[in-house]
């Protein structure tokens, strides 16, 4: 306990003042999860003891951040996707491989590598940082682009926040077409919210409950990944001659997390203890991610350059356009 009180509690700190400063600027602009990584890289910058702090930023980044998928779960219910109707479906079936194999030929033509182009879509299919914090301990991605991916989503939705509502008066949509597609293009819940309320009150309902939805993909998503990894480590040439321990590997923090949403779709869960978890695990997130700013050195950022932040520009854009016309074609 010695050797990582001081990390953990540093991690804690940054989280409990990232969601301050969250909760004072207007509109849910920023998430906490996203100033807690700005956070902790600029710690690190200023003063960072690796020998104090090492040990429980490690634990926190780690262990702390799969307790917080975990809890996730919880916040999640299989019966919303009857609520939303099947075309909503539709719809984000097509996002959702527009995202993955768009992502796929973009990481190959700007040469990003496998790990971060993959969080990039994750992020931009689903729901931003919680998507990409949950694939990361399953692929066991480098901290610098847990960071770079979180970071690179979250410019592009603050651009959103601002034009989504602009274009959809442009082009006279209502209040549905412009609930469905921003709830099926923009990144992050908050933003979601913050571009759709923007537009109209009965948008942002329809936004919102299309988000949810579609954070339901996490955990197919998750799933899926987890195999493909473990494919991958086999066709290492190290791995090949030594017998790779499947249950050692396997995520099993993903099984306890579809077993919460299981639970709360079932109806096991009050609602007053679901949103206690929501707000654990909320905050768990946000200080594993200041755990990893903390381990984050810029100069990973430097060496990373900028073909993944345009990687992840133009997969946002095209998976808006795609959104846009999948909503005309499909909700009318």
């Amino acid at each position: 306990m010695k050797k990582h009180l001081p990390g953990i509690a540093l991690s804690l700190f940054i989280a409990a003042l990232a969601t301050l400063v969250a909760n004072w600027i207007p509109g849910d602009i920023i998430g906490a999860s996203v100033l807690a990584i700005f956070i902790g890289i600029v710690v690190r910058l200023i003063y960072y003891n690796e020998t104090l702090f090492n040990e429980g930023v490690q634990f926190t980044s780690k262990r702390v951040l799969k307790f917080a998928i975990v809890l996730l779960g919880a916040s999640l219910n299989f019966s919303i996707i009857m609520q939303v109707g099947g075309r909503t479906v539709i719809v984000l079936i097509f996002t959702l491989f527009t995202a993955f194999f768009g992502g796929y030929l973009l990481g190959k033509a700007f040469n990003v590598n496998w790990k971060l182009s993959n969080m990039i879509a994750a992020g931009t299919a689903i729901c931003g940082g919680s998507a990409i914090a949950a694939m990361a301990p399953v692929i066991e991605a480098e901290d610098g682009d847990v960071s770079y991916a979180i970071s690179s989503t979250f410019l592009f939705d603050m651009l959103m926040i601002v034009v989504y509502p602009l274009i959809g008066r442009l082009l006279l949509l209502n209040d549905t077409f412009f609930g469905y597609w921003a709830g099926t293009s923009i990144n992050d819940t908050s933003s979601v919210v913050a571009a759709s309320f923007a537009f109209s009150e009965a948008a942002g309902e329809i936004a919102t409950m299309v988000k949810l939805t579609r954070t339901l993909a996490i955990i197919p998503t998750v799933l899926v990944f987890s195999s493909i990894y473990f494919r991958r480590k086999l066709k290492q040439p190290n791995k090949r001659k030594e017998k790779v321990d499947l249950v050692s590997i396997f995520p099993w923090f993903i099984v306890l997390f579809v077993l919460m949403a299981v639970l709360n779709t079932f109806g096991l869960f009050t609602p007053t203890l679901v949103e206690f978890l929501r707000m654990i695990s909320r905050f768990s997130m946000v200080a594993a991610l200041a755990a990893i700013g903390l381990k984050t050195d810029l100069k990973s950022f430097s060496r990373t350059g900028w073909k993944p932040f345009i990687h992840s520009m133009l997969l946002s854009s095209l998976v808006a356009v795609v959104s846009y016309v999948v909503v005309a074609l499909i909700i009318g």
